[in-house]
């Protein structure tokens, strides 16, 4: 029979835990006994069982077996519950509170019955601290052992404290169902989608200068973003205006940007800028961007000066929009674990 922990192991607020779930912070308390008739070991969260203990801080007798099949209960163990558990994992481990040390079960990821079995846990509890040259005062015993699901039960039940933790799980809402869970889950996912979508919204927003291009807009190359950045009301006023005035406003950029780089003093440039007046095909070089390049290298008439980079004003920086939607959040590590978890009133 396998005792993969034996001896004495600290607890703390009252609690140890058996955990399997790689990707969770540990049971929360009111969660863990959500639906059960028996307190001491709550096992409603998958994957993971909340064992309380009567002292509050110190060390205590533990020992855990995995047996074959069921064994017999000794009936010098004053409380004694069962519950059902699976690992979610090959990773079990008893885990001390806020993770301070662990010893691995070396479960099978199988349906197991559990019970735990306690004593001494009103005397531990009067005391509440044990220090390490006190007697010991009280100790527990988890046994596992394959068998398929099963409710809960109180096995014996002798201490005041356990009757107050069997008060306290018989007060707890039943757990979700799986049909319940899985609706809930759906639920966080088109929250996260929703609220990705809005950000990504937002974003696309703020970068077109405060509304949603159109697909048109889009799907125009050139200096679009440029222009974007300088004057966007500009570019989606130039958006939704009729095509002859799109057409008109481009000649009209055209001859500003060639007026001021003083390029309309040549005489092919000055052609090309009337036969897209006209409607006509660019001349020669014009018609062909490497000779427009060439031609501007090698007339020596293009005028000689440098024109510095215009820079845009500054906008304020991209926000994320408030959450409007109930997303999923993951616990705080250790969140319901420490002096605000419900003590009995003695």
């Amino acid at each position: 029979m396998p005792r993969p922990v034996e001896g004495e192991v600290h607890v703390h607020y009252g609690q140890i835990y058996v955990e399997s779930d790689p990707d969770s912070f540990g049971p929360d308390l009111a969660q863990a006994f959500a639906g059960q008739s028996a307190g001491l070991c709550g096992a409603a969260i998958p994957g993971a069982l909340w064992l309380s203990t009567g002292l509050h801080t110190g060390s205590v007798g533990f020992t855990v077996e995995v047996h074959d099949q069921a064994p017999p209960l000794d009936p010098a163990w004053e409380d004694a519950v069962e519950v059902s558990f699976r690992p979610a994992s090959a990773g079990s481990a008893l885990v001390q509170w806020a993770g301070e040390a662990s010893w691995e079960l070396d479960l099978e990821e199988t349906d197991y019955r559990v019970r735990s079995c306690a004593k001494g846990m009103d005397e531990a509890r009067r005391q509440d601290t044990r220090l390490d040259d006190e007697l010991r005062l009280d100790c527990y015993l988890l046994q596992f052992w394959p068998a398929p699901p099963a409710p809960d039960r109180v096995l014996k039940q002798t201490s005041v404290i356990a009757a107050y933790w069997h008060d306290y799980a018989r007060r707890q809402p039943a757990p979700p169902t799986p049909a319940e869970r899985a609706e809930a889950e759906r639920q966080a996912r088109l929250a996260r989608e929703q609220a990705e979508e809005e950000r990504r919204l937002a974003y696309e927003r703020w970068r077109w200068g405060g509304q949603l291009p159109s697909q048109v807009l889009r799907d125009v190359g050139g200096n679009v973003r440029g222009l974007l950045a300088f004057d966007p009301a500009l570019v989606h006023a130039i958006d939704a205006a009729a095509p002859e005035a799109q057409r008109a406003i481009a000649l009209l950029a055209a001859r500003r940007a060639c007026e001021a780089a003083g390029l309309t003093e040549l005489d092919w440039i000055d052609a090309g800028l009337t036969a897209l007046a006209e409607g006509r095909p660019l001349p020669p070089p014009l018609d062909d961007p490497a000779h427009t390049w060439r031609a501007l290298a090698s007339d020596p008439r293009v005028p000689d000066r440098t024109v510095n980079r215009a820079v845009p004003p500054k906008r304020p920086p991209f926000r994320r929009p408030p959450v409007t939607t109930r997303t999923h959040r993951c616990p705080s590590p250790r969140r319901s674990r420490g002096p605000w978890a419900p003590r009995p009133p003695w």
